[in-house]
């Protein structure tokens, strides 16, 4: 395929994601015929040789797709290689997956639940890139016992450590304790470790957590460690609910602008009549 961009290509092939490949471009790290390139180059995918820190990236000329959903266990990374030699989530695949896939998303080393695995890059960015916000749900556990003003600010938001507010999130409590409770919350962004930061930024400390689902694609019965190929049906869902949330921001990214518009100026007294205004335009200038 010709006029590709090379971070397009990188994200493809499960290198790494299109904002990551940018950054080993920018640091020179990535080369197109044994020259370095820019953000923004293409290639040949038929013809020309990509290659990151020297090897070689191999681009099939046609490539199968596949789609895996995974129990992803608490105590692995969610990476395809990790340089400290940690378990990852690509240790648990069996020989019965038949192409190189990768993470779509992350889980913590101490979070556990769905996690999706494919070789479709086009696939991995719509569930993954902010505007489309597809909902997740969590199954959360905290202590101490949450207060209800700690459920409302996380309903409605909270600011992170790093300054930036969440939106608003959906919460179920499924157990009420002295010393913990337990909640579903469902969040429509990805922030890193987000579920854990909401918590510590109201005083709760996370001690379990599990996503349960991705839009309509449900966890179920798949036990920890398991994976599965995701059905015809599944993949349909969660494609058009990436297509749903990016409608549903962008009608609220119009709407607050159009807000923001109508929004009165400020009252500097009262206005002079039309005439008074046009007969002021209509001397203005002559000398007397």
């Amino acid at each position: 395929m010709r006029d590709v961009r090379i971070q397009k290509v990188l994200a493809e092939q499960g290198v790494c994601s299109r904002r990551a490949a940018e950054q080993l471009i920018r640091e020179g790290r990535v080369k197109l015929n044994g020259r370095p390139v820019s953000v923004g180059d293409k290639m040949d995918t038929a013809k020309d040789l990509l290659s990151v820190d020297g090897q070689k990236i191999y681009v099939p000329r046609k490539q199968e797709k596949y789609y895996y959903m995974m129990h992803k266990p608490r105590g692995y990374i969610t990476t395809t290689n990790d340089e400290r030699g940690r378990k990852t989530v690509m240790d648990l695949l069996g020989d019965d997956v038949k192409a190189r896939v990768y993470p779509v998303g992350r889980l913590d080393k101490d979070s556990e639940g769905l996690l999706l695995l494919t070789n479709d890059g086009e696939f991995a960015n719509l569930l993954t890139h902010p505007s489309h916000g597809v909902s997740k749900l969590y199954r959360v556990t905290v202590r101490p016992h949450a207060t209800e003003d700690q459920i409302i600010a996380l309903t409605d938001g909270v600011v992170l450590d790093d300054g930036s507010k969440t939106l608003p999130a959906v919460i179920r409590i499924v157990t009420d304790e002295p010393e913990r409770t337990v909640m579903e919350m469902t969040i429509r962004e990805g922030k890193n470790r987000q579920i854990r930061r909401m918590c510590e930024a109201v005083g709760l400390d996370v001690i379990r957590l599990r996503r349960s689902a991705l839009g309509a694609v449900k966890l179920g019965m798949l036990q920890p460690g398991q994976y599965r190929e995701l059905t015809k049906q599944e993949l349909v869902a969660l494609r058009t609910a990436a297509s749903r949330g990016k409608t549903t921001a962008t009608i609220a990214k119009n709407t607050e602008r159009n807000a923001a518009r109508r929004k009165p100026a400020a009252d500097h007294g009262p206005r002079a009549p039309k005439g008074a205004v046009a007969a002021k335009k209509k001397y203005a200038g002559r000398s007397r």
